[in-house]
């Protein structure tokens, strides 16, 4: 049976209070001075958002849990380079491929993911994997009301975010024997694929999967 997620959805609220709550109890005011210039650009960006300056330096700062801002580049917290490009650019490129490059690809994102976990020591931890893809665009911290883990279509192909969503929850590799044309053809490999990843229909905007459901005691 389909469902529609509410639009405003997101982590259960117990989970939401008591992040807040553990947040007042361990802030601290840093004093930063910064030039005429780039305080009339956060300024700008500001009104642009409709949101306080003090909320809009605090997410820049939120950044530096997931990336490392030197002069003239970007880096991942293990030292890798970023570039930024449009998502959508990045998604036409992945769609363009073969179904097994696509599962490959996403495989070796989602590897990235866990190890910018691992860094930090919450490779087993999936709230800071959703958030750390939240804050870096690749898609919406997105969990409905049953606890499913919804991700936008606009990130990639469906075959890239299964394997994607895979490796983040799993720790594992998906079979590069689950492409659609197998999975047509082959009544095992189908048989498989259906058990195990059990795509299921809630949004017709996002992507969720059975094995992409968050355990009530995780939620809470």
């Amino acid at each position: 049976m389909s469902r529609n997620p509410a639009q405003k959805s997101a982590i259960p609220r117990k989970s939401v209070s008591d992040r807040r709550s553990k947040l007042r109890d361990s802030t601290n005011v840093i004093t930063v001075r910064i030039d005429e210039n780039l305080n009339n650009n956060l300024e700008k960006v500001r009104r642009k958002l409709g949101i306080s300056k003090a909320d809009l330096i605090r997410n820049y700062l939120e950044l530096s849990k997931y990336v490392i801002k030197q002069k003239s580049s970007i880096q991942s917290l293990n030292d890798r380079d970023f570039i930024v490009i449009k998502r959508s650019y990045l998604r036409k490129l992945i769609e363009k491929e073969d179904e097994d490059e696509q599962i490959t690809l996403g495989d070796k994102l989602a590897r990235f993911i866990n190890d910018c976990a691992r860094i930090n020591g919450k490779l087993d931890d999936i709230f800071y994997k959703l958030d750390l893809c939240d804050t870096l665009g690749f898609f919406r911290n997105f969990i409905d009301d049953n606890n499913y883990v919804l991700i936008d279509k606009k990130f990639g192909s469906q075959k890239f975010v299964e394997a994607f969503a895979w490796r983040i929850f799993n720790q594992g590799e998906f079979d590069a024997n689950w492409t659609t044309s197998k999975i047509d053809d082959q009544s095992k490999i189908r048989t498989a694929y259906n058990k195990q990843v059990q795509p299921i229909d809630i949004s017709s905007s996002h992507y969720s999967f059975e094995f992409a459901k968050l355990p009530d005691e995780e939620a809470e």
